[in-house]
């Protein structure tokens, strides 16, 4: 099955400094419908002001990759960790026993962002973080994971989950495919562009849950940039 989830559909928080959609039941936003997709919890697209961002709050127990878009974040944690993720890179923070982070948009324009939770195999362990950068031209015309507890993905930034993110750029009439397993989830967004997945067309930044299909294919109706979760 494909189910595309228009952009205007998902859920909505303006806060000023934070605007918000959200593909998952977060805060303020719930639909019994979309409480998840197989392991992954979390979805939301974040539009952060300049100088704007999340003071310091805690989590525990959760695995939260933060997939830049544009600008840059900062971040600092009770481990006594900081650095900037800049547009296209990435940064995990394994929650687990518990920690206290802030997140910080300490740029003169605004940053945009996804921000991916994923429920890991086992509570509890010490929490970790991490970043990398991840060149975009690295991933044109192929799936590359960027974070990943599967077993055999020694190339990408630990998580603690049987569950992968993977992203690609795709120039327009051009094709990328991603084989799922079977019982796997696959939850799809473009980034930018307009796509069509086994034949269905999705705008940019709507959501497309997968399931039970062998080889998810993507073509490029624009240039694009994707991003993908796969998780039991």
């Amino acid at each position: 099955m494909i189910d595309i989830r228009k952009f205007d559909t998902l859920g909505h928080a303006n806060h000023g400094w934070l605007d918000a959609r959200h593909h998952f039941s977060f805060a303020g936003y719930h639909d019994p419908d979309r409480m998840g997709w197989g392991a992954l919890r979390v979805w939301n697209d974040d539009a952060i002001a300049a100088q704007a961002g999340f003071p310091p709050h805690p989590h525990r127990d959760m695995e939260i990759i933060t997939y830049v878009r544009t600008g840059a974040i900062s971040h600092r944690d009770s481990m006594g960790n900081s650095g900037r993720t800049a547009a296209g890179d990435v940064q995990v923070m394994s929650a687990g026993t518990g920690v206290t982070h802030s997140e910080f948009n300490l740029e003169d324009e605004e940053t945009t962002l996804f921000q991916i939770w994923i429920i890991p195999d086992r509570d509890g362990g010490n929490p970790g973080w991490g970043q990398r950068e991840f060149p975009q031209a690295d991933r044109s015309g192929r799936f590359v994971t960027l974070a990943s507890g599967i077993a055999g993905d020694d190339d990408a930034l630990p998580i603690r989950a049987d569950a992968r993110v993977a992203a690609a750029t795709v120039t327009a009439g051009s094709r990328v495919a991603y084989d799922l397993g079977a019982g796997r989830h696959a939850y799809l967004v473009a980034a930018k562009g307009r796509i069509r997945i086994n034949g269905q067309d999705a705008d940019p930044r709507d959501g497309i849950a997968i399931r039970d299909v062998a080889t998810i294919e993507v073509e490029a109706l624009d240039d694009a940039e994707l991003v993908l979760v796969d998780s039991l």
